[in-house]
């Protein structure tokens, strides 16, 4: 299954999958805009990296993964790469950190 989820959506199944070892959040966004705040619990893999489609490779296929990135343009890309590769429980937060920030939903910030 690889869809796309709104906001609100995306809040319900991080809290149902909390905690789950199968369940990853990952942010496609750059180390500055993680910085500024992200979805608790998110993994960055720099969609600008040189290094991003190894590091795609380097995720289990097996695992459930949220993606997301600013507007949901990159991580939409990154969702089509994902699929092609072979991962088939991928889900895409429509609309980026953008939509989740204008439903009032959590975020945290690195220091």
């Amino acid at each position: 299954m690889v869809t796309g989820l709104a906001a609100t959506d995306a809040y319900r199944l991080i809290a149902a999958r909390g905690g789950d070892p199968q369940f990853a959040i990952i942010d496609m966004r750059t180390p500055a805009e993680f910085k500024q705040g992200h979805i608790a619990g998110a993994e960055l893999i720099d969609y600008y990296s040189p290094d991003f489609k190894a590091e795609l490779d380097r995720l289990d296929r097996g695992r459930t993964y949220l993606i997301y990135c600013r507007s949901g343009n990159r991580s939409g890309k990154a969702l089509k790469m994902m699929a092609d590769k072979g991962f088939d429980r991928v889900y895409h937060l429509d609309g980026g950190i953008l939509d989740w920030r204008s439903q009032g939903l959590p975020l945290v910030q690195s220091h």
